[in-house]
């Protein structure tokens, strides 16, 4: 890592006990900072134990703003809200407040990709990471950021010969001022996290900070499929590469005829993906527009897209139950992710849907619900996605608890060669703290379907 002086004699507040609060502490104290933790809840007295034993203040049960009295610098938690009670002083006494990943760029000897978006940010960053490192020699290309690995950590241990393939979330990039990224992603962007950013502007604000500080010699590889984000693209200042499912340009990666192209280089059939879905040839595509950029081989392109089964929780294939084909989904926090699911395949559906109500109806659903075999809906969305099926026409409709009451009931309604689909359409915080333990229960659901029905 890079040996940087920024924060050596610095006073900083690190807010959020989570990985990436531990990683910064920990880290800002080698760079020779004074750090304190703070959070609202108690935390476990391992990693209090850890932290004192490095010389790490940690306060915990409330937001004393006391504490921003001989402080130089927060770094926040991304998933703080600027409306908390202490970011906001801090923001009123002018203080500088930054998220983690902007602190794992300025110790980054290796080249950094940072990818966002709304939908397929997981998949591509993961896709991109299999691709450098299939037929590597030197080096590695590590994954980090929002997909679960804290970047501070993996820059530390990475080197000129590495690179770090950076999944960047809107809440993380507000907080960035110097990042930088070699090649910067836009998946997409749809409507999201306005109970977080007030707007869509300032969500899309923020989204736009991936490219904020590059230059020229930098890339920004867009999806070109829409008006917007091509308009979008008009802010960077590096040199932009388009990818395009609909072939609305060819001066990136494209499909055409069938085929994937990256410039004038056809690379395989867009059937031969191995994960499904209209949505994950856009991914691939995405995936290959940064790769073919840092010259790597088709060969080793086309190796994992025929291989590559999908990240968990993104229309995983989980198992084959009876001739039914049963498919993880839970990542599908909001509308759009269910439309690309449900456009994914072919065979009849029998759909696990509802969450979170945020105040939205589902009526945009209705086209997606045609190929419905039927849907099993729960959550506080349940009703509304019910009526949405109606309107549909789709024939069995039936409200249940949760997921994994769901999943019995729709292997009953199912039929062989049927896809079961969850695909929620919403967030799972009305009845779980996340979208991954509600998928491990599908999963853990469909797991003891398959041994029932097999004893």
């Amino acid at each position: 890592m890079k040996k940087i002086t920024t924060y050596r004699g610095k006073n900083v507040l690190v807010v959020g006990l989570g990985k990436s609060g531990v990683n910064s502490a920990k880290l800002l104290r080698k760079l020779g900072s004074t750090v304190t933790v703070n959070d609202l809840k108690e935390a476990p007295q391992k990693i209090l134990d850890k932290l004192h034993a490095e010389g790490i203040k940690v306060v915990t049960g409330g937001h004393p703003l006391s504490l921003l009295d001989e402080t130089d610098l927060l770094v926040k938690n991304p998933g703080i809200p600027y409306s908390n009670v202490l970011i906001a002083e801090a923001l009123r006494r002018g203080l500088t407040i930054i998220t983690e990943p902007e602190l794992a760029y300025e110790i980054l000897d290796a080249q950094m990709i940072g990818v966002t978006g709304t939908n397929g940010k997981t998949t591509t960053t993961t896709l991109i990471s299999l691709m450098l490192n299939q037929g590597r020699q030197n080096g590695e290309a590590y994954v980090a950021g929002n997909i679960g690995i804290p970047a501070s950590l993996v820059a530390q241990e990475a080197t000129k010969d590495d690179v770090m393939v950076t999944e960047l979330s809107s809440f993380q990039l507000m907080g960035t001022t110097k990042l930088r990224p070699h090649i910067a992603v836009l998946t997409n962007i749809y409507e999201a996290h306005t109970d977080y950013h007030g707007t869509r502007e300032n969500y899309i604000k923020a989204k736009m900070n991936i490219t904020k500080n590059q230059t020229k010699e930098d890339y920004f590889v867009v999806n070109w499929d829409s008006e917007e984000w091509r308009k979008l693209s008009e802010q960077s200042k590096a040199t932009i590469v388009p990818f395009s499912r609909k072939g609305n340009s060819t001066a990136g990666a494209y499909e055409k005829d069938g085929w994937l192209y990256f410039r004038e280089e056809k690379i395989m059939l867009a059937s031969e993906i191995k994960i499904p879905g209209e949505h994950n040839v856009e991914n691939a595509l995405a995936a290959i527009s940064v790769v073919k950029l840092l010259g790597q081989e088709s060969k080793n392109i086309v190796e994992v897209l025929k291989t590559f089964s999908g990240v968990r929780h993104r229309t995983q294939y989980v198992t084959t139950v009876k001739k039914r084909k049963f498919y993880n989904d839970s990542k599908a926090t909001n509308m759009e992710a269910t439309e690309k699911a449900l456009a994914g395949f072919n065979n009849p559906v029998v759909l696990l849907a509802g969450g979170l109500d945020r105040g939205f109806t589902f009526e945009r659903l209705i086209p997606y619900f045609k190929n419905l075999r039927g849907i099993i809906v729960f959550g506080e969305t349940g009703d509304l996605v019910a009526q949405a099926a109606k309107q549909a026409g789709v024939k069995q409709i039936i409200k249940t608890e949760n997921v994994k009451t769901a999943v019995p009931i729709a292997y009953e309604i199912s039929e062989e060669n049927d896809v079961v689909l969850l695909s929620p359409a919403c967030a799972s915080w009305d009845q779980y703290p996340t979208f991954e333990v509600r998928g491990d229960l599908f999963i853990e659901a469909v797991e003891d379907l398959k041994k029932e029905l097999e004893m």
